[in-house]
């Protein structure tokens, strides 16, 4: 493994893995989000290490990892949003909405992936649900959540998260 972790950074993460004595197991969506709040991504690297850690294969870590919508494989901006995709949010504005947040953020690119503004401030992308499916098109801008997101709100969100 050619990652270096901070003995600080090892030493949460062992207190957080003897809050899980029977299943090591059952520490690794904690460590997870522990490392991406730390280091702003999950990189291969940083798999290996956490399975090694939690005496797992690295599959069962990126399994975890490609299934849950809230953890990051790359380096996003400041500022992480996302945008529901799902049926309701679909019928609601979501393409819309998305489409809103590209043209005023300065992001180009397919939706098929995160897109990044020009200055690197945001990262912009579809997920699947948010459930909140009666009050569509549903976003969350980093951990805070917003309904019913049209263009009046986009321009409102991002000036709050300048």
């Amino acid at each position: 493994m050619s990652i270096t972790v901070p003995a600080e950074f090892e030493k949460k993460i062992d207190e957080v893995i003897g809050h899980y004595p029977v299943s090591k197991r059952s520490a690794s969506l904690p460590l997870l989000h522990l490392w991406q709040e730390s280091f702003g991504h999950i990189s291969d690297e940083a798999i290996d290490w956490i399975a090694a850690k939690l005496e797992l294969q690295p599959i069962n870590i990126l399994e975890l990892v490609t299934f849950y919508p809230m953890f990051r494989r790359q380096p996003f901006g400041k500022h992480h949003i996302r945008v529901c995709r799902t049926l309701s949010c679909a019928l609601g504005g979501s393409y819309e909405t998305h489409a809103c947040f590209k043209k005023h953020c300065g992001a180009d690119g397919d939706d098929h992936g995160p897109v990044h503004s020009e200055d690197g401030k945001y990262t912009i992308e579809f997920v699947e649900c948010l459930a909140s499916c009666g009050t569509a098109p549903v976003v969350m801008m980093n951990d805070d959540f917003y309904e019913a997101v049209d263009e009046a709100k986009v321009k409102e969100l991002l000036q709050k998260y300048q």
